[in-house]
């Protein structure tokens, strides 16, 4: 097993704030717009980088994957977003679209975190997978990974 780089690899994006409540105009109970996310720091070696942005709160025994995108070109500042995502290549979500699904998750089941995971690689990714099959074929060839998490709650239906 490669042992895994920790260094300056970093995500953030506009209104993406750590911790902070995922804003409303990306949730699919309001516009579902997709995010722009900003990855920086990527380690010497990178190849290309992927981006997943994962709910393990669903609750699914594997989680809700909301959005996969791959292909992204290793340089320093790149946006993925509703602006770059020619070229890119948009994996399935858990719903089997290949687009970004915002949060959305059962009224009065709690706080649940989105993890936006970028992954700095040592290969190209082939095709479209999975998250799954992504972490399967590739966990090998991830040189560090990070990750910004935000929140979102739906208050219960009164």
């Amino acid at each position: 097993m490669r042992p895994l780089h920790l260094g300056d690899l970093a995500v953030s994006g506009p209104g993406l704030v750590q911790d902070g409540r995922c804003p409303e105009p990306l949730s699919a109970y309001d516009r579902n717009e997709t995010p722009t996310v900003v990855v920086d720091g990527l380690p010497e070696g990178t190849v290309e980088l992927a981006l997943i942005c994962h709910d393990p709160d669903a609750p699914r025994p594997h989680g809700f994957t909301h959005w996969a995108v791959y292909g992204v070109p290793a340089r320093e500042g790149v946006e993925i977003g509703p602006a770059t995502l020619d070229g890119l290549r948009v994996g399935p979500n858990s719903r089997g679209d290949r687009a970004w699904m915002g949060p959305r998750p059962p009224a009065g089941h709690g706080l649940h975190r989105y993890y936006f995971w970028a992954y700095a690689l040592t290969c190209h990714v082939e095709g479209e997978p999975t998250r799954e099959e992504f972490l399967d074929r590739y966990g090998e060839d991830v040189i560090e990974q990070a990750r910004l998490v935000v929140t979102y709650e739906r208050a219960p239906e009164a």
